[in-house]
C-alpha cells in the first residue's frame, strides 16, 4: 500500500534564503518512503539544501541513481507517493523521461518544502558531479560563499525565472566542479 505523502509543487519566486536544517529531515522522510518499497534504491540529498550554511531557493533536491531496470519502477513509485511530472518554467524544456525530474512538496513543522527528485542513470557522469559539487561546497567555505554571491548577483540583476537562474549559475558550478576533479 502506498501512502501519498507528497503534496503539490507550488512554484515560488526565486529567492536566496538562509539554509534551513529541517531540509535534512525532509530528505530523510522521502528516502524512507522510497526504501519501504524499493530497498535497493539509493536516495541522496544534493543541492544547496544539503550544504549547511548554503543559502538558496530552499527547494530540497534529491538524486536517485538508477540502473536501466530500476528506472520504470522508481518513476512508478514516485508517482504513487504523489510526486508530479516536472512543469518547467516558461521558455525551458522538461527533463526527458529517460532522466526524469519529479516535483512535489512535503509539510514539516508547519512549513511546506518544495522538492525536486532527479532520477539519473547510475552510470551518468552527472551522478558523480552532483556528489562532488555538494561535497566541495560542504568542505570549502570560500567556494560556498562565492556560489551564494553569484546567486545574489543574479537576483540583483533581476533574474527571476527559475530556469534562467539555474542556467546562469552554470559558470560557477563548472568552476567548482573543475576544482574537485580527482585522479582516476
Amino acid at each position: 500500500m502506498f501512502e501519498r505523502i507528497i503534496g503539490p509543487y507550488v512554484r515560488e519566486a526565486v529567492t536566496c534564503r538562509p539554509h534551513d536544517p529541517r531540509t535534512e529531515e525532509i530528505a530523510r522522510r522521502v528516502a524512507t518512503a522510497v526504501h519501504e518499497h524499493l530497498p535497493e534504491v539509493t536516495v541522496e540529498h544534493v543541492g544547496s539544501t544539503s550544504v549547511p550554511g548554503c543559502e538558496g531557493k530552499g527547494v530540497v533536491d534529491l538524486m536517485i541513481p538508477v540502473t536501466p531496470e530500476q528506472l520504470e519502477p522508481v518513476k512508478a513509485l514516485l508517482d504513487a507517493l504523489g510526486f508530479q511530472k516536472q512543469v518547467p518554467p516558461a521558455g525551458h524544456e522538461p527533463w526527458p523521461e529517460s532522466r526524469p525530474m519529479r516535483q512535489g512538496s512535503l509539510e514539516h513543522e508547519g512549513t511546506r518544502f518544495n522538492l525536486h527528485v532527479h532520477v539519473i542513470p547510475a552510470d551518468s557522469p552527472e551522478v558523480k558531479n552532483q556528489r562532488l559539487f555538494r561535497d566541495r561546497l560542504r568542505e570549502d567555505a570560500a567556494l560556498r560563499e562565492a556560489y551564494v554571491a553569484r546567486k545574489r548577483e543574479l537576483l540583483t540583476q533581476g533574474v527571476t525565472n527559475s530556469g534562467d537562474y539555474s542556467e546562469a549559475k552554470d559558470t560557477i558550478i563548472q568552476r567548482i566542479l573543475k576544482s574537485t576533479r580527482d585522479p582516476e
